[in-house]
């Protein structure tokens, strides 16, 4: 197999040679700087006696079922226990979810969105899968496409609403024309939606919200995956789920069993309690709420989706841009370019919103300072 370099690796790279000229503020990775949720630590500090148990594959009761009041409470749907598995987060499923599901497909065809979440690509090169780029771009609101024939070919689409890194979404009505699509044309559906719950005011739909409101009650080809790391700033404890379709579900299941992916239990202890709760994990969203809204005031003439914690930001050059932002004022962003493929993501940069206010304010000021300049220079 051969795998393209992460981001992070090409970041590290690009700047190996400069010396910035301030302290460093990291706002490339979509890592939460906020303190994870005291109620959290001690759950996982209280029940540390239980790393002398194997964990299950299937992942405990307890946990499932916390998992499964979330999506009932979130998006108003009872789902039996047989339509959701609880993952290792979501890295792991979205990497070997495609290994599992097109194994017996001669010649598969995967499509995902350009730019995207890299962990796509490499699923696709370990599935031995041919590629559609669904190119994100200004001149379709960054939103996926496919066109009929392409609808025909392909066996498994990654969408992923809310987008990162653009923070475009998709509507109820635009995820269920997917869904129509997913039926039609008997492709699978998975909808990566580990941001779902970050927003400023009005939450984003669900594709499960979608399959069930035209009557795909059971789900048929269609999967969501979702997590904890976002929601209550605690991406360590590795939690989240992939639900949907039972009867894939099934197979998936088994097929995990040999994967060594089980969550510990004391991390299955605190997963549950964070999946539980609905105080905390509301004060963190605001907190990412308040942020969008700073980038808003400080970039006015900047497309800002009210979803996601990414400033999706045209630079002209993303690649100079970010190498002179990092030189003369210490922060680092993420060229676009770094995450997309022939040519998507060029001439934006991605920056992470998850800092506290104060310190995102400050950051935020002086991107839009340098960058007046630097367009002004070039």
């Amino acid at each position: 197999m051969n795998f393209e370099p992460y981001p992070f690796e090409r970041l590290k790279e690009l700047i190996k040679s400069i010396t910035p000229k301030k302290k460093v503020i990291a706002l490339t990775i979509g890592e939460p700087q906020f303190q994870t949720p005291d109620f959290i630590q001690s759950e996982l500090k209280n029940h540390t006696d239980e790393l002398r148990y194997y964990p299950k594959s299937t992942g405990e009761d307890y946990l499932k079922n916390a998992q499964l009041n979330f999506v009932k409470n979130r998006f108003n749907l009872q789902l039996k226990s047989s339509q959701i598995i609880p993952t290792f987060g979501t890295r792991e499923t979205l990497f070997n979810f495609p290994q599992y599901i097109l194994f017996d497909t001669p010649s598969p065809i995967m499509a995902h969105p350009n730019p995207f979440y890299q962990i796509y690509e490499g699923a696709a090169i370990a599935s031995r899968a041919k590629t559609i780029y669904m190119n994100l771009e200004n001149s379709n609101d960054f939103k996926p496409i496919l066109n009929t024939e392409q609808k025909k070919q392909v066996h498994l689409v990654i969408l992923n609403s809310p987008n990162n890194p653009t923070g475009a979404t998709l509507s109820l009505e635009e995820l269920k024309k997917w869904v129509e699509w997913s039926l039609e044309y008997n492709f699978i559906l998975l909808n990566d939606e580990c941001y779902c719950e970050i927003y400023e005011s009005n939450p984003p739909s669900s594709i499960l919200e979608a399959s069930y409101a035209i009557g795909n009650k059971n789900f048929k080809n269609i999967l969501a995956l979702n997590s904890i790391s976002k929601r209550s700033c605690a991406p360590g404890l590795r939690s989240g789920f992939i639900a949907g379709d039972e009867t894939i579900l099934k197979g998936y299941q088994q097929y995990r069993t040999y994967l060594g992916c089980a969550i510990p239990n004391p991390l299955q202890k605190a997963s549950a309690k964070a999946w539980e709760d609905s105080l905390e994990c509301e004060q963190i969203r605001k907190k990412y709420a308040k942020n969008l809204q700073i980038a808003k005031e400080l970039f006015p003439n900047t497309k800002i989706p009210p979803y996601t914690f990414y400033l999706w930001l045209y630079v002209r050059d993303d690649i100079d841009f970010c190498k002179k932002l990092y030189q003369e004022e210490g922060i680092l962003v993420l060229p676009g370019t770094f995450l997309g493929r022939q040519g998507a993501g060029k001439g934006f940069v991605r920056i992470a919103l998850v800092y506290e206010e104060k310190i995102q304010r400050l950051a935020l000021e002086t991107i839009s300072k340098f960058l007046n300049s630097y367009l002004k220079g070039s």
